[in-house]
């Protein structure tokens, strides 16, 4: 039988959302106009989101939002105290909240049992970590650095430092050494938190041997493997640094003080520095409650790392909701994966599409029970619309939330709902509370264009540690209504129904002939050869000029299905794409280059062929 390929709320469905609350609670019955209502009354929209999500305020603001610096530097929560660490959980813990005995973090360790962690717990464990850093000598503004997997410690580690007012430097594992050495050098942090190694599928990859080898400063590090060895001088391990203290004060911070630093993917030399303050994670509770739907009670799982902006995301969007984080320590391939969804009872799960495609390749995660899922949700990357509907029919056919946005923005500013028809690998609304416009390359509004950001929005960041901020998101970006757009560089073409569908980065866009086409158009297409596990479409101009000539890697199932792609690959465009579109050359590689973030890394495959002897 043929999988469904849309998904429509029914009229219950539809009345027990977050949305439908938030809309009654407007006067408002028609989600369209909802969303126009929250962006031409942002002060509004803006103040009744931060009560739905019980922000609490050592002193209360007296503007949500102040634009007399103008658009580009707005004061958001003006003349506001806060911590907004005491908006996952109270900091005393007498606080009646605590006696519900509500789980924040479930999780599952590779090849171990599910276990829990109570809100009281976790609160616990975060003032024994804040104690300890500042028993350690560090004080408020201080910075830490985070290079660990996503655990119960990490996230931990990760609160204790925005409680005592340290901003929390976040590297992804995966990381060389090379890469976390810059990231170190950017942030200077005084404190550095690792493991010894990591487990995955059994086998032991080394992480503070790379925090040596990026000449880290003083390292705290995390005991995996039963053995430990020597560590350099002046290193502790997590059992020698944590000390016993439970109870600690949140210390009062300004709205604008800054409360984690996260990186982009670094593609194009040193990496952006991008500071989130105490409000950016109000925009992804924000995110997670409107667009995700995510209720109290709710366990929300999503593959991450804290070294990519869906670390921080989940955290804050699960816990200032006061839902239940699921973790499992492991690879999200693996069928162990699957059950963990299943006997989590994980009510949302986020993925990108690269882990979809692998499951469909395989099935192994057909057969499990995941009737608890309410959505799912997608972001990194373009999903595919056959995966996508295949996805859907995993959970017994559950809505997937398409979710595209940014480090520098916190959150999403195009996604979907569960209050709207919901067709795969499309975005059904500009979020809530945010609105763009489309752009031709002559400055035009058009229905397929780069994408650029009407300002103010909560969350939209105001700095940068390493760069200049007006150069890269508003140097000769055009003027709308009298005010500065924010430049993006994602390209979306919106459709006749009003939806959206990506069509990759302005900069992953080539020349064929004359025409433009994005990358992802031409993957897209050769993806669905069934030799193929995924490919990448780079764009490489001659040495003596011209249009760029049109090269495809592509990563083949089997071994054999190496020497067949070339004619197939070059049929396929022609047929499908444009029949001016040459394929020159076709290469395969065991994987393709990606960020941490799982996104394509086309220009290291550009470099890599241009560097060809």
């Amino acid at each position: 039988m043929q999988a469904k390929q849309t998904w429509k709320p029914t009229s219950e469905q539809i009345k027990g959302t977050n949305i439908y609350k938030a809309m009654l609670d407007s006067g408002i019955n028609n989600y369209q106009k909802f969303w126009e209502w929250s962006v031409k009354h942002k002060k509004d929209f803006w103040t009744k989101t931060i009560t739905y999500l019980n922000i609490p305020f050592y002193k209360e603001y007296n503007q949500i939002f102040d634009v007399s610096k103008g658009v580009e530097q707005a004061q958001w929560l003006k003349g506001a105290k806060m911590n907004i660490a005491d908006a996952c959980y109270p900091s005393n813990l007498d606080d009646p909240f605590f006696k519900k005995d509500k789980t924040a973090i479930i999780y599952q360790k590779e090849k171990g049992a599910i276990e829990k962690i109570s809100y009281l717990e976790l609160a616990k464990l975060t003032n024994r970590i804040a104690n300890s850093l500042l028993a350690f000598g560090l004080q408020k503004g201080d910075i830490i650095a985070i290079d660990m997997p996503m655990t119960v410690e990490a996230i931990a580690i990760y609160l204790a430092g925005i409680k005592i007012g340290c901003p929390v430097a976040t590297v992804a594992d995966s990381f060389t050494s090379p890469e976390i050495k810059v990231r170190l050098e950017i942030t200077q942090p005084k404190l550095v938190f690792t493991q010894d190694v990591q487990i995955r599928a059994g086998k032991e990859l080394p992480l503070y041997e790379k925090i040596i080898q990026a000449n880290a400063p003083k390292t705290i590090v995390f005991a995996v493997r039963e053995k430990t060895y020597p560590l350099r001088k002046g290193d502790l391990y997590w059992k020698d640094f944590l000390i016993d203290n439970k109870l600690h004060q949140s210390a009062i911070c300004n709205p604008d003080d800054t409360t984690t630093i996260l990186f982009s993917s670094g593609t194009t030399g040193a990496p952006k520095a991008i500071p989130w303050t105490h409000t950016t994670p109000i925009k992804s509770a924000a995110d997670g409650f409107y667009h995700h739907d995510i209720h109290e009670n709710d366990r929300v799982a999503w593959p991450t790392n804290l070294g990519w902006m869906m670390g921080p995301w989940l955290v804050f969007a699960s816990l200032i909701n006061k839902a239940t984080i699921a973790l499992y320590e492991g690879a999200p391939t693996d069928k162990a994966f699957g059950k963990f969804i299943q006997d989590a009872k994980v009510n949302m799960l986020g993925l990108v599409p690269s882990i979809v495609k692998h499951w469909k390749l395989t099935g192994d995660m057909e057969g499990f029970d995941w009737s608890a899922i309410k959505c799912f949700s997608s972001t990194g990357e373009v999903s595919n619309p056959s995966d996508y509907t295949y996805l859907m029919s995993l959970a017994n056919h559950k809505p997937i939330i398409e979710y595209c946005g940014g480090t520098e923005i916190g959150g999403g500013y195009v996604t979907g709902t569960l209050v709207q028809e919901n067709i795969p690998s499309t975005f059904s609304s500009q979020t809530l509370g945010g609105e763009f416009i489309l752009l031709d390359e002559n400055g035009k509004r058009s229905d397929k264009g780069e994408v650029f950001i009407i300002p103010p929005v909560l969350g939209l960041s105001n700095r940068l540690l390493n760069k200049e901020h007006h150069q890269v998101y508003y140097e000769g970006t055009p003027t709308y209504k009298g005010l500065p757009l924010r430049r993006h560089g994602d390209e979306m073409t919106q459709m006749e129904n009003g939806y959206y569908k990506a069509t990759g980065r302005i900069d992953d866009a080539m020349n064929l002939g004359g025409i433009k086409v994005s990358s992802l158009q031409i993957e897209q297409v050769v993806n669905t050869l069934d030799f193929i596990k995924e490919s990448a479409a780079v764009g490489i101009p001659p040495l003596d000029g011209g249009p760029d000539q049109l090269i495809i890697y592509y990563v083949p199932i089997r071994e054999k299905d190496k020497s067949i792609a070339l004619n197939d690959i070059k049929q396929i465009v022609k047929n499908e794409i444009n029949p001016l579109f040459k394929v020159v050359d076709v290469l395969t590689v065991d994987k393709l280059p990606r960020t941490a973030s799982g996104k394509v890394m086309r220009r290291v495959l550009r470099q890599k062929y241009q560097e060809k002897p």
